[in-house]
């Protein structure tokens, strides 16, 4: 009997396989979209924190998007205040750069939140358009042209009024130009290929199998004294002209003018509230004290108050608005220190025991960093059952003074505080007051330090100090202007501190202070200096290897000789003008510049519109003079190749005419130890005269 025949079996999936059918792509979109978006930039940390950027300029997004096959995809740019609905969003066409990137730009027009994303599909009518572009052959352009009216006709379905007509009417035009027997493989292809019509109908794109980026990526905008700004730090108790009595606010409005002059925009004050008595430190921080002495600023807190009270030396509350108003009516605004820490007779140590570590012996634990102990100040326990209470509470004090209408803060140590802290209390002031300025003062790791700055600090103290050779400035202001950290953290450079007189500084020399001074204020768009014992070259520390000053005014008052002819004030006033007058001193876009002299550093920065170019030299040998020759191809500053072009030294206010990419630089230390030069190019007028600007 011959073998009976298997019957083949069907490959259609059976009921118990329906199951491992996909339903979606692996990461949620339907299995058609074939659109990918790679990356959307900037970006940090995947957008779990925010870019920065500022307010009124313009914000610039990129996206790695592609698909499979040859097919035309398109990309928007979607972006909305945080705060409003998605339907609220605006929509930007995005343009390919090459090598699948596009970009697209958006001018978020207040200081705020923002969210933006990016949206990408396979455009059929424009991969149909790109097609016909290149056929050649009659037949292929008619049946071409009949696939491209049913696109054309899909897209007058999605229009809208005359829209709608003229898409519809252009579609039946094609459809019967095509089946014509007399075609004109020309005339077909023009027909087809209507640029007016076209881009009519791209206008009406079919986006049901659009892909969109995952996050919608979170943006923060500030004002611009974020991004440029120059600090002057004094402390007011030291304002007195006369040596032995206290400062105060009104002797700080005397020396307003002075520091206007010298073209400050911020005024930081050290810590103006009652100054513990108990463990309170004497002169030179040693433990014991003697009648009369003030004791730290930073041991905060006595019977007289706490963080929302003023030291009564100082003036009253009224005495603080006078000051600010007259600060604020002289284009200068007042930044206080925030530091959330308690001297031992802080009110919040006996009304709020549970924020603080008790030590078996019943004492709190006072703040140390083996060896050094600061018996005088009480830290926070932000691992308290009652950390919710204690939250609170200390944003009420950021709330107090914006009241009093402080809006730049200097936080001191965040480090020593919960970053969950920060996060949320820097988010609820900038939601009620968005263009509160928040200075983080943490000299630590540098993951640490940027971690501050995601969270929500606006601008970061850096390593500058430390930075003294061509090598270490070269690559650390590399590091400071490179994505992704260039996107949310932005340094604020300070040669010098109350608590740190770095050992360059020691001895004194003229140069020294002049040319750290040039490199903090050119190579960073924020910079401040610890004003008197600047300007005056305070340079004795505390012993030998010491970074802290002798007679520190942490600790006890000074009096600041302000008429001495040596001091630096007039060199410092021409410098911040120079900032004020050049907008490429405003923005940390830098390019340092190839000088083959190890003892000159040489870089050049230009404003965004690329019509501000400043090259800065600076002599890093205090004793000798230094030479070198300056590379710099004309073409990367619009001179055309043989065209001469000018420099003017802003310092020396010399001019010099260059010519090529090699040009020779000579400074002098013990005359000035920088240039600052401003490009001036040759241009023609009407007239077919020749000038620089």
């Amino acid at each position: 009997m011959p073998e009976k025949k298997k019957e083949p079996q069907s490959k259609a999936p059976q009921p118990k396989d329906l199951q491992r059918l996909p339903t979606a792509t692996p990461d949620g979109h339907d299995g058609r979209a074939r659109a990918v978006i790679d990356a959307v930039l900037p970006v940090v940390d995947h957008g779990r924190f925010a870019v920065k950027r500022i307010a009124g300029e313009t914000f610039h997004v990129q996206a790695h998007c592609f698909t499979d096959g040859h097919d035309v995809i398109r990309a928007v740019l979607r972006w909305r205040a945080e705060d409003e609905p998605d339907a609220a969003a605006q929509e930007l066409e995005m343009a390919p750069v090459g090598n699948d990137v596009w970009k697209a730009s958006f001018v978020p027009p207040a200081v705020g939140r923002w969210r933006y994303t990016v949206i990408a599909w396979v455009d059929s009518f424009a991969s149909w358009h790109h097609e016909m572009e290149r056929r050649i052959e009659l037949e292929d352009i008619r049946i071409a042209s009949r696939v491209g009216a049913q696109e054309i006709a899909a897209a007058a379905k999605r229009a809208k009024g005359e829209h709608r007509k003229t898409l519809d009417d252009w579609a039946k035009a094609l459809e019967k130009a095509a089946k014509a027997k007399n075609a004109v493989a020309e005339e077909l292809k023009a027909l087809a290929l209507d640029e007016m019509l076209s881009a009519l109908a791209a206008c009406y794109p079919d986006r049901r199998l659009a892909v969109r980026h995952p996050v919608d990526l979170p943006l923060v905008t500030d004002r611009l004294r974020a991004r440029f700004s120059s600090w002057y730090e004094l402390f007011p108790r030291s304002a007195s002209p006369q040596p032995g009595r206290h400062g105060t606010f009104k002797d700080v409005e005397a020396r307003l003018p002075a520091i206007a002059e010298m073209g400050f925009d911020v005024l930081y004050f050290p810590p103006i509230h009652p100054v513990g008595r108990e463990q309170r430190k004497g002169k030179n921080n040693v433990l014991t004290t003697e009648p009369g002495d003030v004791g730290s600023p930073w041991a905060i807190g006595a019977a007289e108050g706490g963080h929302k009270s003023i030291l009564p030396e100082l003036g009253t509350p009224e005495d603080f608005r006078s000051l600010r108003q007259k600060a604020e009516e002289m284009g200068m605004e007042i930044a206080l220190d925030i530091a959330f820490q308690c001297a031992p007779d802080h009110p919040y140590v006996k009304e709020h025991p549970e924020w603080f570590r008790w030590r078996p012996d019943g004492t709190v634990q006072y703040a140390e960093n083996p060896p050094k102990k600061y018996q005088d100040i009480y830290p926070f326990n932000f691992e308290s059952e009652d950390w919710p209470a204690l939250w609170a509470e200390l944003k009420s004090v950021l709330d107090h003074w914006i009241g009093e209408g402080v809006n730049i803060f200097r936080v001191d140590n965040p480090h020593t505080k919960a970053f969950a802290f920060w996060e949320w209390a820097i988010a609820e002031v900038k939601r009620e007051h968005p263009g509160v300025i928040f200075l983080s003062e943490a000299f630590t790791r540098p993951k640490v330090m940027h971690r501050l700055a995601k969270v929500g600090f606006t601008q970061s103290y850096t390593y500058f100090t430390w930075r003294n050779t061509k090598h270490d400035l070269t690559e650390y202001f590399t590091e400071l202007t490179t994505a992704p950290g260039s996107d949310y953290f932005r340094p604020n450079a300070w040669p010098n501190t109350p608590d740190i007189l770095h050992a360059q500084l020691q001895s004194g020399e003229m140069p020294v202070f002049m040319s750290r001074l040039v490199l903090a204020a050119t190579l960073s768009s924020n910079y401040g200096i610890y004003g008197p014992a600047y300007e005056l070259r305070e340079h004795k520390p505390r012993g030998p290897g010491s970074e802290e000053y002798l007679d520190s005014e942490k600790y006890q008052l000074r009096t600041w000789n302000h008429n001495d002819p040596n001091s630096l004030a007039p060199f410092i006033t021409r410098v911040n003008r120079i900032r004020h007058g050049n907008p490429a001193l405003q923005d940390m876009r830098i390019r340092f510049l190839d000088i083959d002299n190890d003892q000159l550093i040489a870089y050049a920065k230009t404003s965004e519109d690329g019509r501000n170019i400043v090259i800065t030299v600076v002599n890093l040998d205090p004793y000798h003079t230094q030479s070198g020759w300056l590379q710099l191809d004309p073409s990367t500053i619009g001179v055309e190749p043989g065209h001469s072009f000018q420099v003017h030294d802003q310092l020396s206010n010399q001019h010099y005419d260059w010519q090529g990419d090699r040009h020779f630089v000579r400074l002098d230390p013990h005359a000035v130890p920088a240039h600052i030069f401003v490009v001036r190019r040759r241009v023609r007028d009407e007239r077919d005269f020749d000038y620089f600007m």
